[in-house]
């Protein structure tokens, strides 16, 4: 009864007419986000920091807005996909592999309007688990001492590098950036300047704003400049019948039940997101259905049921990231890292404490899911043919809009030019890190998770004497510990294992 009075209290910020607007403000927005191929949620979410800030919103409606445009963009992202066979976001890549087939055969309107019926299933079962599920980890998590944060803030890296991609080193020196960039500035224990490098600039560290929108939004105008070379993919302009049949939900419904519950237990996962669990979801529905026979089977060749677990579980994922990032201030993807940074700038401290310090916030952007949800799918069927115009935009009109727009967000943090040269600079680098196949992810959760992890290491060896074995001494700490160093090893022995297998059996043949 306690949660839905909660509920109840974050329904009354949900639907104040602010935040009810920017709600739909920002479904709108993800949604022409996620159909634009390259864009993506987190550059973005990137773009808003500043202008939240420059608006003057409160931190729960600036929340609401950038969750409306990240769930938004996972709605946006499959139209593309289908489309195009150019998939918006990451996460969509397995969304082309039976959804641009349908579109081929004529039948684009129910794939498009199917996708949006699943990814609304997804992401309603996803919000009624954060509704249970949040509350009970957040009461746990209130026994995290800063010895168990610490031993949280490693197996969060270990799950980004281990399990997000599939180049761990690349991961690690992203993450190692990261926390180098978050060293920068003075140091609030001693005084002491640190990779300041004489620049008066650099006294107070890197803004949050510049870090994110040169890392992100300038390195991904470049690659996009650079991809323009490539030449536009075919489109598909006969969309069929425009909405789905009853034979056709009744026909996806386990396979979408099934995505939405992949998804959700992925999202969980710090480090975890949308892409892994679509590719689980996936092959997951494809093993299922083909041991029940292939003589129905159309994987590959546009499959419906493929689409719908596919486009659950990635939305599914999107919205229980969510959940580690309010209950123990642990981002799940780049996206939720920049809303995580977002609250530290209102001074708020993300983690399990938030549930009680910050109801009306936490609730608030929980209730605001259940209403962005609703909006996203009475705008996405009937107005799917309007967005997917979106495709036609030249990129001789994008790619300025997004440099003005983002070089206003930074401006208007400090006013100094030092901070666009300095943004230039980042985006660069990003570009160039990102050439070599290095993830920008877990280089803004080093940035994010930084100052966290370096105060509660400090508190820990205070406490202590300077005793670092203190960091394993509590049963959680070890716990966290030794997930982290499975969570390391086992991508590592894995695929051994199964190699040895191959060969013994091939030895064996």
């Amino acid at each position: 009864m306690e949660t839905l009075s909660y509920l109840a209290t974050g329904f009354g910020v949900a639907l104040n007419p602010t935040n009810l607007l920017l709600a739909a403000l920002g479904s709108v927005i993800g949604t022409m986000v996620g159909v634009l191929p390259g864009l993506g949620p987190i550059n973005a979410v990137a773009m808003l920091v500043p202008v939240v800030f420059a608006l003057g919103l409160p931190p729960e409606s600036s929340l609401i807005l950038m969750a409306a445009i990240y769930i938004g963009s996972e709605y946006g992202g499959r139209i593309s996909a289908i489309l195009l066979n150019v998939p918006g976001e990451a996460s969509a890549v397995m969304t082309a592999l039976e959804g641009y087939p349908l579109a081929r055969e004529g039948r684009a309107g129910i794939a498009l309007s199917l996708s949006a019926w699943t990814s609304f299933v997804g992401s309603a079962i996803a919000t009624i688990g954060i509704v249970i599920a949040a509350p009970l980890l957040a009461k746990w998590a209130l026994a995290f001492g800063p010895t168990e944060y610490v031993g949280l803030m490693v197996f969060a890296f270990a799950c980004l590098t281990g399990l997000l991609t599939d180049s761990p080193v690349k991961a690690l020196l992203a993450i190692m950036i990261g926390l180098g960039i978050s060293t920068i500035g003075i140091d609030a224990n001693s005084g002491v300047y640190r990779y300041t490098f004489g620049s008066p600039n650099l006294v107070d560290g890197v803004q949050f704003a510049t870090v994110v929108i040169g890392l992100f939004a300038i390195s991904e105008l470049l690659i996009m400049l650079e991809g323009i070379r490539g030449g536009a993919a075919s489109r598909i302009e006969q969309m069929g019948k425009p909405l789905f049949s009853w034979a056709d939900l009744t026909f996806t419904n386990m396979a979408t039940l099934r995505g939405s519950i992949i998804g959700f237990l992925v999202g969980i996962l710090p480090g975890a997101g949308g892409t892994v669990a679509s590719a689980l979801a996936y092959t997951t529905e494809k093993r299922v259905v083909e041991r029940r026979g292939t003589a129905d089977s159309r994987f590959g060749r546009g499959d419906l049921r493929g689409l719908a677990s596919v486009e659950a579980a990635n939305n599914s994922a999107s919205n229980s990231n969510f959940i580690p990032m309010l209950t123990l201030g642990i981002p799940s993807s780049g996206t939720t890292a920049v809303m995580l940074g977002v609250l530290t700038l209102y001074n708020l401290t993300p983690g399990p404490a938030l549930f009680n310090s910050q109801p009306t916030l936490v609730w608030g952007l929980i209730a605001s899911l259940f209403i962005g949800n609703v909006i996203l799918l009475a705008i996405n069927i009937p107005l799917v043919g309007i967005f997917a115009r979106l495709l036609s935009v030249p990129a001789w009109f994008l790619v300025p809009f997004i440099v003005v727009v983002s070089a206003i967000g930074v401006y208007s943090g400090k006013s100094t030019t030092f901070d666009l040269v300095l943004m230039v600079a980042l985006g660069v680098g990003a570009y160039l890190l990102r050439r070599q196949g290095v993830p920008m992810a877990p280089l803004i959760l080093g940035l994010v998770l930084g100052k966290i992890l370096e105060q509660n290491l400090r508190r820990s060896l205070s406490l202590s004497g300077g005793d670092i074995t203190v960091l394993w001494w509590s049963p959680i700490s070890v716990t966290l510990w030794t997930l982290a160093i499975v969570v390391l090893l086992v991508p590592l022995i894995v695929p051994r294992i199964a190699r040895r297998r191959n060969a013994n059996a091939i030895e064996a043949d």
